[in-house]
């Protein structure tokens, strides 16, 4: 096996719910809260899955932008997982597999179609590929009971809360009429119809007072679990962060506010709804990943039985942690072929930035903590994106610089992430330790078969990526066979770079990186 930098020619290398589009219904603007769209369902049985059919006038929620919506209930669970379908392109050429995507951790659908523009799974079936999403237990439309229509809390909390403040995936002129008595307390006057802003101090100090309060509220609950250095460490982070925010505050700033501040609200609604964060990751690979697996290729009647897949981050641990289970196990995985973009079983001799979670003492308290992640990435975002830029660092932990635009990136943290059990999170952690990831026993190391599998496996990393950096990467493609593995890194010395996303959404990934995966997946996608 050889590795590329630049060329792949260089390595070796359920139930279910149905939303058709040919029946959707216009959807008034005060009726976007995804959930809120879908009545109670009487599921029946069919194969050990429950199957709902479709009504005339079924439509599938807004902030889905698949074709279709199918939902496939987890056996022995009370869990319905939502599956985005892209149908393949009748212009390209047909294809043997249907095509399994995987998001990260906490992440859910919108990760791989963030635009017309920009969307990882539109390229894929416009190349022939039928493209499904799952967004696994917890992350995006997926619910818990099979009552579709119930908004759920706090499971959904969060991500209703980014379709209601999210942003256009690019600028757009509007026509907005503005409540002067509503700014009352802001500097903002009009003038012909527009608003001139100035900044208010005290507004601003208001909302550092707000963002304080939150974070603090947090740390105490983490107080709970972390020992005394680590919760001084984190007392002092927050302090540094307090007292960096309350030099004066930019006129841009007052663009963020208003969302901002409703975003605080809600973050502090999650932590006191902290409950029902009960799964970690394996129900993902035992449970969640083999039910919708198993819908596809009864929905999509494959040939030889199997699917091809993708994974993300934690989706291509997924994946790698089902081939060393399989392996171990003595049984066929169902995978033709598989990509992994940014995973790894093992990061120990890597630097990567989720090292982070290690000083976590005691698992067995943190267990009761679920971690509001796109609650906390949406707070951040203003003090990361906008002057003073107090917490820059966390948006090269996402992307590289000016691989995104800059709309497409705060589409992405506003509304791709979700709330993640500690469970899940704990359980990862271990991939940062000897051995590499281990089951929820801790006796059993997923690296340990990996070198077993007949699987091809087509392994991709960012030269920048600060969470799963290449050599992480490289961990665990050196465990697998050389004939059945490549490796490529993306990236330049002189840029462009590629970071931890970059690999799905950067501006160069139509050019760069689609075409690696597409060559990959064509090349192993025979019967």
């Amino acid at each position: 096996m050889s590795v590329s930098y630049s060329d792949l020619s260089l390595s070796r290398t359920a139930p279910v719910l149905c939303f058709y589009p040919d029946r959707r219904r216009r959807i008034p603007e005060h009726h976007r809260v995804p959930n809120s769209l879908l009545p109670p369902v009487r599921p029946t049985s069919l194969y050990g899955v429950a199957v709902e059919k479709r009504k005339k006038n079924d439509s599938k929620p807004s902030i889905c932008t698949a074709d279709e919506l199918h939902y496939v209930s987890v056996p022995n669970s009370d869990w319905t997982l939502a599956l985005w379908r892209y149908l393949p392109s009748h212009q390209a050429r047909p294809r043997n597999h249907p095509l399994l995507l995987l998001s990260g951790v906490g992440t859910n659908a919108i990760g791989y179609d963030l635009s017309p523009e920009s969307s990882f799974a539109r390229y894929m079936s416009g190349q022939g590929f039928d493209t499904w999403i799952l967004e696994v237990r917890g992350a995006g439309l997926s619910t818990r009971g099979m009552d579709f229509g119930e908004i759920k809390q706090p499971l959904n909390a969060m991500r209703d809360s980014s379709v209601k403040h999210g942003v256009d995936v690019l600028p757009s002129e509007r026509h907005c009429t503005y409540d002067s008595g509503a700014f009352a307390d802001s500097d903002i006057t009009f003038v012909n119809g527009k608003t001139k802003r100035t900044v208010s101090k005290s507004n601003d100090l208001n909302l550092v007072a707000k963002f304080r309060e939150t974070f603090l509220r947090l740390s105490e609950k983490l107080s709970d679990f972390l020992n005394e250095g680590q919760f001084r460490d984190l007392s002092e982070w927050l302090a540094n962060v307090i007292e960096e925010s309350q030099v004066p505050v930019p006129t841009q700033f007052l663009d963020f506010r208003e969302r901002f501040s409703t975003t605080l609200d809600e973050l502090q609604m999650q932590l006191d709804l902290m409950a029902n964060y009960d799964w970690d990751f394996d129900h993902y690979l035992e449970e969640d990943v083999p039910a919708v697996m198993e819908y596809i290729k009864n929905h999509c009647k494959p040939k030889d039985g199997k699917l091809l897949a993708i994974g993300h981050s934690m989706g291509g641990i997924l994946l790698y942690a089902m081939l060393s289970r399989c392996c171990f196990e003595g049984r066929d995985s169902g995978l033709a072929s598989v990509a992994t973009l940014a995973s790894s079983l093992d990061y120990t001799s890597s630097k990567s930035s989720l090292k982070l979670l290690l000083p976590l003492a005691d698992p067995a308290e943190a267990l009761k903590v679920p971690v509001p992640i796109g609650g906390l990435l949406s707070a951040a975002h203003p003090l990361a994106s906008r002057p003073p830029y107090v917490l820059s660092w966390l948006n090269p932990q996402i992307s590289a610089q000016d691989m995104m635009h800059p709309k497409l990136f705060e589409k992405l943290v506003t509304n791709n992430f979700c709330t993640v059990p500690a469970k899940v999170l704990f359980q990862l952690t271990t991939a940062f330790q000897k051995g590499g990831l281990r089951d929820r026993s801790g006796t059993f190391f997923y690296k340990d078969h990996l070198r077993k599998t007949s699987v091809p496996i087509l392994a991709l990393a960012g030269d920048q990526d600060l969470i799963c950096p290449p050599e992480a990467v490289y961990e665990t493609v050196k465990l697998i066979s050389e004939d059945l593995v490549a490796y490529k890194v993306f990236g330049e010395p002189g840029g462009p770079h590629y970071g931890h996303y970059d690999l799905v959404g950067g501006r160069l990934v139509a050019d760069q990186v689609y075409p690696c995966i597409i060559e990959f997946l064509s090349r192993h996608d025979t019967i």
